[in-house]
């Protein structure tokens, strides 16, 4: 095991105060990243962090970047999109500025934070591109939707049993969604909710054991009793879920409902991602507040861990792991960089970053 603490700042305002930020990874984690050739981006949630998880002459390298409340990820092949407070930062990607950040060598690309699109208190749980279409996790308001300049959000799905899209009441916590990819394009197959409900904050009366996944195009609930579920995934021919409440790494039958599960996780799981043979599942402690109360993980409180697990799905356990030990409880979404070791991330918060400033600028024209 390799233990590291840094002191950092608890979100992009420098007149807060700084926490301490422990973390601790597995020996099979590092060597595991380096052999997939292949890196990790997380979002902290309430510690306003974007971690980049990557590895340099066979060491881990662990950099955090200030995002307010930075929730859901989405990555396209030329930039990454970070879901906050307030907006949505798309960060491009700009490999030839890797080669001169310092220490010079450890970077194989960049991404450039370039522009936001103010959405609004949305709680964009979980985003995906659906081509160049950011499509979103919309919480607060029971939907789908995409972005538009003349709007703060475009309305794109709603599940049957969520009468109007009324104001920002969260009647049934829709929170993940899945993309299939398919011969004519990628779409979003299925989303999760806490509850089928349809008054505000209605979802929280039966959050233990109400959470139910939904076939987007057919608007059907194929399955139930899920435990406050999250991201779920279409990967490898079968569907995927995170049941939360359980700690658990799922497969279900869309065909019959039916629930099988591959892992149980030390921690409420929320955020997946798939590599190969691997699953990366990420792991928080819960708060103490009604929310998380009465769920099945909730007997295990002092046991649970904020980090990241690695599944080889072939044995269907866990071999590698990372885990925050102080500085960081929670953690809302994980994404993997194919084919990139250490990416550099130079988000909107330079200073705070204790980053260099950057600029992207085309040659003169003569």
């Amino acid at each position: 095991m390799s233990q590291n603490e840094v002191d950092l700042t608890v979100t992009a305002n420098p007149d807060e105060a700084k926490r301490t930020v422990r973390y601790v990874s597995s020996d099979g984690f590092v060597s595991l990243l380096s052999e997939l050739r292949s890196s990790l981006i997380l979002s902290t949630y309430h510690a306003g962090k974007v971690v980049v998880l990557g590895t340099h002459e066979g060491r881990l390298v662990c950099e955090f970047h200030n995002f307010e409340l930075a929730m859901g990820l989405a990555l396209h092949s030329r930039q990454l999109a970070v879901g906050t407070r307030h907006d949505i930062w798309f960060l491009q990607a700009a490999g030839e500025v890797a080669s001169i950040i310092e220490p010079q060598g450890r970077y194989d690309t960049c991404l450039v934070a370039r522009k936001a699109v103010h959405t609004g208190t949305i709680h964009g749980h979980e985003m995906a591109f659906i081509g160049d279409e950011l499509w979103i996790a919309n919480t607060l308001f029971s939907c789908l939707c995409t972005l538009d300049e003349g709007f703060h959000f475009v309305p794109r799905w709603k599940p049957a049993f969520i009468s109007e899209i009324k104001g920002p009441d969260d009647r049934c916590h829709l929170n993940g969604l899945a993309v299939e990819p398919r011969a004519t394009g990628p779409r979003v197959k299925y989303v999760t909710c806490l509850g089928q409900t349809n008054t505000p904050g209605g979802w929280r009366e039966d959050k233990a054991t109400g959470g139910v996944l939904v076939d987007v195009e057919s608007n059907e609930i194929v399955v139930r009793g899920l435990s406050m579920p999250h991201s779920p995934r279409v990967y490898d021919g079968r569907v995927w879920v995170l049941d939360s409440g359980r700690g658990e790494l799922q497969t279900v039958d869309v065909h019959n409902g039916q629930r099988s599960t591959v892992e149980r996780f030390p921690g409420y799981t929320r955020g997946l991602a798939f590599l190969g043979p691997y699953a990366f599942v990420a792991l928080s402690q819960i708060r103490e507040t009604n929310v998380f109360g009465g769920l099945p993980i909730s007997e295990r409180r002092d046991q649970l861990k904020c980090g990241l697990a690695v599944v080889d799905l072939r044995q269907g356990r866990t071999v590698a792991t990372f885990e925050f030990l102080e500085g960081v409880e929670e953690l809302f979404d994980v994404k993997v960089l194919p084919n990139i070791r250490c990416p550099a991330l130079r988000g909107p918060h330079l200073p705070q970053d204790d980053h260099a400033p950057i600029w992207i600028v085309p040659p003169l024209e003569s």
